[in-house]
């Protein structure tokens, strides 16, 4: 088969959930998540990995009698929740959300918990999920939000520095918060709004994240893009 995955642009959510649509639903679920992204539906390494991945998780969950009558399209989005996690290339929740069918974000965290417990009952262990990082967000977030080169490349120092201090939040709103300060000391300053909808939290969850990183500002911005005068400059929390 040597489609590429832009062949499948029109392809329905609704394709029937059987084994043999099943790679089809996949394809068509990354394509939304990752439209920046071109790959060969049978030769890309990565993709074929992630799909081979999704699609033996949603296998081992559809042989428990349990997942009979569950939302299938939860599963299969949760399943590439999972897959896309243990690949090391994580999406957030909400970013499966909005292509999964109408399939909510309280159904596939759901969906996500029950194959979680599924297949560690299966394997008498806890299932390895991956750990997140802020910066494993970060360019898609900047570019949703069309930001430079020049203040992804200080947003992404920023973030990878921010880890060096102990800011008890999630990385995803970290990475909104760093977003925020850098556009802030930008030109090109981004409406608060504006970052909530590109990244998906929630606006005082941003603010709450920058008052975390408020006091760090100075050891995480680079020094190259940001001097001591313009961080006096940036609106106190």
């Amino acid at each position: 088969m040597n489609r590429t995955i832009t062949n499948i642009k029109s392809a329905s959510p609704s394709l029937s959930l059987t084994r043999k649509g099943l790679d089809a639903f996949l394809v068509w679920l990354f394509m939304r998540i990752s439209p920046n992204v071109s790959f060969s539906f049978s030769g890309d390494a990565f993709f074929i990995i992630l799909k081979d991945r999704a699609n033996e998780i949603y296998k081992k969950v559809e042989d428990q009698k349990s997942s009979r009558g569950r939302n299938q399209d939860a599963l299969l989005a949760a399943c590439l929740y999972i897959a896309c996690r243990q690949e090391d290339k994580p999406r957030t929740v909400k970013e499966i959300c909005s292509v999964a069918n109408g399939a909510t974000k309280k159904e596939i965290g759901r969906a996500k918990e029950y194959i979680v417990k599924q297949l560690g009952l299966e394997a008498g262990q806890s299932v390895e999920m991956g750990t997140i990082h802020a910066g494993d967000f970060m360019r898609r977030f900047c570019s949703n939000l069309g930001m430079s080169n020049h203040t992804v490349k200080a947003a992404t120092e920023a973030v990878k520095t921010s880890e060096q201090f102990d800011i008890r939040r999630s990385p995803i709103s970290i990475a909104a918060a760093v977003i925020y300060i850098i556009t802030q000391l930008s030109d090109d300053k981004k409406p608060l709004r504006d970052i909530s909808l590109a990244t998906g939290v929630a606006e005082g969850t941003i603010r709450n994240s920058y008052k975390d990183l408020y006091p760090h500002v100075s050891k995480i911005i680079p020094a190259w893009y940001a001097n001591e005068e313009d961080l006096k400059n940036l609106s106190s929390p």
